[in-house]
């Protein structure tokens, strides 16, 4: 370690941020099994009984299995939809020669991704609003008539997932573009002289080489699979959508925080931490299957 102390004194910064940020919260979960006071603190606050007291009370609210279901359908459509598109444009973006160009839409698609969800809301407005919108303009004019898609239950999830690839399209696409750099030259220059085409390179050099990435990353994403994007649903949802848009961590910030049961907000982020966890370590045993496990 002495030997190598510049590099360990690299890593003092992270590994300190985790510890105040990462570790010493988990003290915090304690809460969960205790009738949480904020005046009497974490240890002078009773035991809940019986220790499970708030997961059976998430467990028996009737609207336990709705939540569940919304939280899982919108963070797989964000996966499954989501992945691909970033892995597309790093392939496409590998192939172009101009560099100017390439540098130019890099720089279009990376730009949303440091847009707010509020302000990514309002451009959603400005082209979806039923009264207002200007698709639902073009729409008046070429159907007669203007759809509710933001306030809609059919489009909403459809808004959700569509708005998130947008405003992450470009920065997905850096770990792929990173991974493809990484790809030894030599194998394109072999394959080219044996007269493969760039789609066969693609399908043969390319996506193999990054395929470990792409493993990496599923199973990364696999783990906060109950994580459906608070702050965007927050701002974007109405209660016309509630059936298809409530999801976990909308219900705890209504039921927990500003109710101030912080208690069922603990059990809760528990609950979702332990399903995450579970998820990762299954994933990474499949993905061991093929040579790709992350550990």
């Amino acid at each position: 370690m002495w030997k190598h102390k510049v590099l360990y004194a690299f890593l003092l910064p992270g590994l300190i941020y985790y510890v105040i940020y990462r570790y010493v919260p988990m003290y915090g979960a304690l809460i969960a099994f205790k009738d949480f006071n904020v005046l009497r603190g974490i240890w002078g606050s009773p035991w809940a009984d019986p220790w499970y007291k708030h997961f059976q009370y998430f467990y028996d609210s009737p609207y336990f299995s709705q939540l569940l279901a919304n939280t899982l359908l919108i963070s797989l459509y964000k996966l499954l939809w989501g992945m691909p598109p970033g892995i597309v444009l790093a392939l496409l973006l590998h192939e172009v020669q101009r560099k100017t160009f390439k540098r130019i839409v890099q720089t279009i698609t990376y730009m949303p991704h440091f847009l707010s969800w509020v302000i990514i809301y309002g451009i959603l407005l400005a082209f979806l609003s039923e009264s207002s919108g200007l698709v639902n303009y073009w729409l008046k004019s070429g159907i007669g008539h203007s759809i509710p898609f933001l306030t809609s239950p059919t489009w909403f999830r459809s808004i959700l997932v569509g708005s998130e690839i947008w405003q992450n399209l470009g920065w997905s696409s850096i770990l792929y573009l990173a991974a493809i750099a990484g790809i030894d030259p030599t194998l394109y220059e072999a394959a080219r002289s044996d007269g493969a085409g760039r789609l066969r390179m693609m399908w043969h050099i390319t996506l193999p080489g990054i395929r470990s990435v792409i493993v990496l990353l599923f199973v990364l994403r696999l783990g906060h699979i109950l994580d459906a994007g608070f702050d965007q649903i927050y701002i974007m949802y109405n209660i016309q959508v509630y059936p298809v848009a409530d999801i976990l961590d909308t219900w705890v910030f209504r039921v927990g925080l500003q109710q101030l049961n912080f208690s069922l907000g603990a059990a809760v982020g528990l609950f979702k931490s332990l399903i995450g966890v579970l998820l990762v370590v299954c994933a990474n045993q499949l993905a061991k299957k093929w040579g790709e496990g992350i550990w």
